[in-house]
């Protein structure tokens, strides 16, 4: 839990970057938290659209917190977000992911 008390005091100092909300979410979902960790991915992904990693853990946290509707959305959209960035290997990652969520995409 010290990792995620460390950054949460970096948070609660008026720090506030997508790399911060990156770090919190993997950091609560590595400690089994994973609801706690969408709403800091979902944070780092509203903060940086771009950013395909962030969209992959926040698809990957809600399948974990059984919000598998929310994780395939998300998954589509990092999908979408990853072609575009020309970040293929996140994009096969989220297909995989999706494929066993059950989901597909058009793509």
């Amino acid at each position: 839990m010290a990792n995620t008390d460390n950054l949460e005091r970096l948070l609660a100092s008026g720090q506030d970057n997508a790399m911060l909300r990156f770090g919190l979410g993997k950091a609560y979902l590595d400690e089994g938290e994973p609801a706690k960790a969408a709403e800091h991915l979902r944070r780092a992904v509203d903060q940086d659209a771009d950013y395909s990693a962030a969209w992959k853990l926040l698809g990957r946290a809600l399948a974990k917190a059984e919000r598998e509707v929310e994780a395939r959305a998300v998954y589509e959209e990092g999908i979408r977000v990853a072609e575009a960035r020309g970040d293929i290997q996140a994009a096969k990652e989220m297909r995989v992911f999706l494929k066993r969520l059950g989901g597909t995409t058009s793509a």
